[in-house]
C-alpha cells in the first residue's frame, strides 16, 4: 500500500483532533518505556510515514532516520522535521542500510502493511544492534470492530490490513532470534467514546503485559549476528581474515541473490 498525498495529509490530520491527540499520547508512552532511548543513540524507524514517531526519538536527542515506500509521506516528513534528519525511500523487506547500523530500529503500524511481515522483521533485526521495538494494532483488542480501528489509528479504511496479535509477533521474532528477552505492553483499552467523558479510566490500566489494548508493542535486545555468519562468508567469497569488514556487506548481497 502506498499513500497518495491527499491520503498523506489525511492520515496526519486525526492527531489534530482531541481523540487523535490522545491516542499518540498513549502510544509514545509505551514506546519510550519499552525503548527508553538515550541522547546521541542512532535511531531509524521504519514506516515512518509522515515523521510523528521520529519526533518522539528527535526530543530525546537521538538521531534519527526514517525510510517509507510513500514519497508523499516523506515530503510531508521532511517539511515537519526540517533538516537533518535523513530520510529514505524504501520497502520494509529491504531496507537500504548495513548490518548492525542502528541502536534502535521500531516498526510502528508497519506490519499491518507488510507483504512478508517476518521478511520485515528480519531486515528490521538485521541492520540494529541494540534493540527493536515493533507496534501493532491488537487483534484481541476490544475497542471495537477493525474498520473502527483502522479510522482511530489513520489507515485508510478501503485498504486491506493485517491484524496481529502479541503471540503472533512473539512467534516470528523467535524464528529469527533464539531465545530472545521480550518485554511488552498495550494501551487504549476502551471504546473511543470513553475518551470524550473520562480519559482518567485509561491511566488507571497497566500497560505492561496486558494483552488487551488496541495498539500493544513489544521490544527485544538484538545480539551481534555478524559473527555467527562470517566464516561461512569468507569462504563462498574467497575473502581473506583480514578482510573481514566486508562481510556485512556481502551477506547483504546475497540475501538479494537468494530473494531474487
Amino acid at each position: 500500500m502506498v499513500f497518495d498525498e491527499k491520503a498523506a495529509r489525511s492520515y496526519d490530520k486525526r492527531l489534530e483532533t482531541s481523540l487523535g491527540h490522545y491516542i499518540f499520547s498513549r502510544q509514545k508512552e509505551l514506546i519510550l518505556d519499552l525503548v527508553a532511548p538515550q541522547a546521541g543513540e542512532r535511531m531509524l524507524d521504519v514506516g515512518c510515514g509522515t515523521g510523528n514517531h521520529l519526533q518522539i526519538f528527535h526530543e530525546k536527542w537521538c538521531s534519527v532516520t526514517g525510510v517509507d515506500s510513500s514519497a508523499a509521506m516523506l515530503e510531508i516528513a521532511r517539511k515537519k522535521m526540517g533538516d537533518g534528519v535523513d530520510l529514505q525511500l524504501g520497502q520494509a523487506e529491504d531496507l537500504p542500510f548495513s548490518d548492525d547500523e542502528f541502536d534502535i530500529v521500531t516498526m510502528i503500524n508497519a506490519l499491518e502493511i507488510a507483504v512478508r511481515p517476518q521478511k520485515a522483521i528480519a531486515e528490521a533485526i538485521r541492520v540494529c544492534r541494540g534493540r527493536v521495538f515493533i507496534g501493532f494494532l491488537n487483534n484481541y483488542s476490544f475497542v471495537g470492530t477493525k474498520q473502527r480501528l483502522k479510522e482511530i489509528f489513520g489507515f485508510p479504511l478501503s485498504e486491506k490490513i493485517h491484524f496481529f496479535n502479541i503471540n503472533e509477533i512473539k512467534e516470528m521474532v523467535k524464528n529469527i532470534i533464539s531465545k530472545p528477552v521480550i518485554k511488552w505492553g498495550s494501551v487504549i483499552y476502551f471504546p473511543t467514546i470513553v475518551y470524550d467523558i473520562a480519559t482518567e479510566l485509561e491511566e488507571l490500566v497497566p500497560h505492561a503485559k496486558n494483552p488487551l489494548g488496541a495498539f500493544a508493542g513489544i521490544t527485544f535486545p538484538v545480539n551481534y549476528t555478524y559473527r555467527t555468519a562470517q566464516n561461512p562468508i569468507i569462504e563462498s567469497y574467497q575473502l581473506k581474515p583480514d578482510a573481514q569488514a566486508a562481510a556485512p556487506e556481502a551477506i547483504r548481497g546475497m540475501l538479494q541473490e537468494a530473494d531474487k
